[in-house]
């Protein structure tokens, strides 16, 4: 059987299980609210990866890592800003992609998830923020990833909501739109249209500045704006996050953070589409392509190396070195290697680990 195609069902991964498992023994809650009274940057810029990391660290088992690397990364906390004005039904729009109001986005959506379900409230905002999917270096959808993959295949507690609510205010807080790009024909599959994309030319500046640079991305995988069936769509999105993944093994040494959201952005579209109405498949691999493939220009390496050979380790083992590796980009990187499954994707994140500098 085909490892992705498993790994794609929530009801064959759970995060659930029987009494004092990672699930159920209050690790995962505990975390979250440890989390909650921290904004969702830090510097200000830089993404709070904390919640990402432990609800990886917690799914594969790892829940006694989970407070020891909290008590470490909690120096790279600052406390949630100050609420400026309340966000409301008639003034969002005004909100949208305003940094300054984090907080009265996060106060908004607790509002919101605590009155509706909040499958009610994803289904509504979900198209209103998926063009702002490179707010916050894409940090804004990966988390909104790991919140949804966790509602999905665990009980709903109340922390596990509120961290939805503040994945999306982070979401809303950071909108941040690609626009005014040249459709460029694009080669078939995924892993070719990644090939084809063009690096921006100034790389010696943040991601805004380069972003900024881009001026065309291959048209895939629409081609000529015929948008794919639901199913059609999802497909792709696996083609795009396997690509993403493999491809990091000979790209990723140029800039081995920033180049695992290539991947892990497109696999927070792909974990949260069985939360979505399938209408809302096509324009999410379209947005998935669009932040993998301005990831790929701004920080792919511009000459590939060759990609290490088979690894001597399983899944669970190569999981266990990461989060011993305890770097989050790292964590959060081997936990999307292992849903796609297959050993060029294992080798892939082998090759995050020697890249990255462990965060101990």
């Amino acid at each position: 059987m085909d490892s992705r195609n498993d790994s794609r069902n929530p009801q064959k991964a759970p995060l659930t299980g029987g009494a004092g498992s990672p699930a159920t023994d209050g690790t995962l809650d505990e975390a979250l609210e440890r989390i909650h009274v921290a904004g969702p940057e830090r510097d200000g810029w830089l993404s709070n990866h904390a919640p990402m990391a432990v609800e990886a660290l917690v799914r594969h088992g790892r829940a006694e890592t989970v407070h020891p690397w909290l008590d470490r990364y909690r120096d790279k906390l600052e406390d949630m800003p100050r609420p400026l004005t309340p966000v409301t039904g008639k003034n969002w729009r005004e909100a949208l992609g305003d940094p300054r109001r984090i907080a009265d986005w996060a106060l908004w959506f607790e509002r919101e998830t605590a009155d509706r379900p909040w499958r009610e409230v994803l289904t509504e905002w979900w198209p209103r923020l998926l063009p702002g999917i490179a707010g916050g270096a894409t940090h804004v959808v990966i988390r909104v990833g790991h919140a949804v993959r966790t509602l999905l295949t665990t009980e709903e507690t109340a922390p596990r909501v509120t961290e939805l609510a503040h994945a999306l205010g982070y979401w809303a807080a950071r909108h941040q739109p690609i626009t005014g790009l040249r459709a460029l024909p694009a080669p078939a599959g995924a892993a070719a249209a990644l090939d084809a994309v063009a690096p921006v030319p100034d790389r010696t500046a943040g991601i805004e500045a380069r972003l900024a640079q881009l001026t065309a991305l291959p048209d895939w995988p629409a081609g000529a704006g015929q948008a794919p069936d639901p199913e059609t769509a999802r497909t792709r999105l696996v083609e795009l996050v396997t690509a993403a993944t493999h491809r990091y093994a000979t790209h990723g040494h140029s800039d081995p953070v920033m180049l695992v959201h290539a991947a892990t952005a497109p696999n927070a579209v792909l974990r949260t589409l069985p939360a979505l109405p399938r209408t809302l498949w096509a324009p999410s691999l379209a947005a998935a392509w669009s932040a993998s493939a301005a990831v790929t220009a701004a920080y792919s390496a511009l000459t590939p190396v060759a990609a290490p050979g088979p690894v001597p380790a399983g899944p669970e083992e190569i999981f266990e070195r990461a989060a011993a590796h305890g770097d989050d980009h790292t964590i959060k990187f081997t936990d999307t290697a292992l849903d796609i499954g297959d050993e060029r994707a294992l080798v892939a994140a082998v090759r995050s680990i020697e890249l990255n500098t462990p965060f101990l």
